[in-house]
């Protein structure tokens, strides 16, 4: 992602681990790993996000009809009946979500602590400008964030945690989901695809 100051960001998906499983000497060593992790990052900050989201089974629901309707054995339809009844009553009765787990990684040509506070607090209040960069520039950028997200990706996997970097695609999706969360569960996106975006080769 490009901020409106020229800036760039890149968001891992991250894994998790079931902490409350894990025996007391497991867990003192997954906080002192954590520990080390978040005390290696000293010259830029990252953003965690945690986020809770409905399961949508409607997905799974249309191949269990699917499968009802083309099963023969009238005992079996019977069970797949009872079966689609049942996961739709356990979605009505309660709300099903799980936590998804972020993390926002940035790069900026003036970073904060090269700003005063005065100078960061009129970025936060002030109209947004379209921000343009040439090909080259960004793809300097683009290097430079790419060894960040390397290096936090590598901390992340001595934590036990696998991550991947979000495509336009899921950024989209990301952004969609938080600010219109209702929406989303009966809107589908978009594909990425089908989206016109302008480039300015000259630049």
């Amino acid at each position: 992602m490009i901020t409106k100051d020229g800036g760039l960001r890149a968001v891992l998906l991250v894994s998790s681990v079931n902490f409350g499983l894990k025996s007391q000497t497991e867990q003192d060593s997954i906080i002192m790993a954590y520990r080390d992790f978040l005390n290696s990052i000293r010259d830029w900050p990252i953003q965690i996000l945690i986020q809770s989201r409905p399961i949508d089974v409607s997905g799974y629901l249309d191949k269990l009809d699917k499968r009802f309707r083309e099963q023969t054995n009238e005992l079996l339809r019977v069970q797949m009946q009872d079966y689609i009844t049942y996961v739709k009553e356990i979605v009505k009765i309660g709300q099903i979500t799980t936590k998804r787990f972020y993390v926002v990684v940035p790069y900026s040509v003036m970073e904060d602590n090269k700003r005063s506070f005065f100078t960061r607090l009129n970025g936060l209040w002030s109209a947004s400008t379209s921000i343009t960069l040439s090909r080259k520039t960004f793809e300097k950028y683009r290097e430079a964030l790419t060894r960040r997200v390397t290096y936090i990706m590598s901390g992340l996997q001595g934590l036990g945690l696998n991550s991947a970097q979000l495509n336009t695609q899921s950024l989209i999706e990301l952004f969609y989901n938080s600010y219109n969360p209702t929406t989303y569960q009966q809107e589908k996106m978009t594909d990425v695809s089908q989206l016109r975006l302008e480039e300015d080769n000259d630049k």
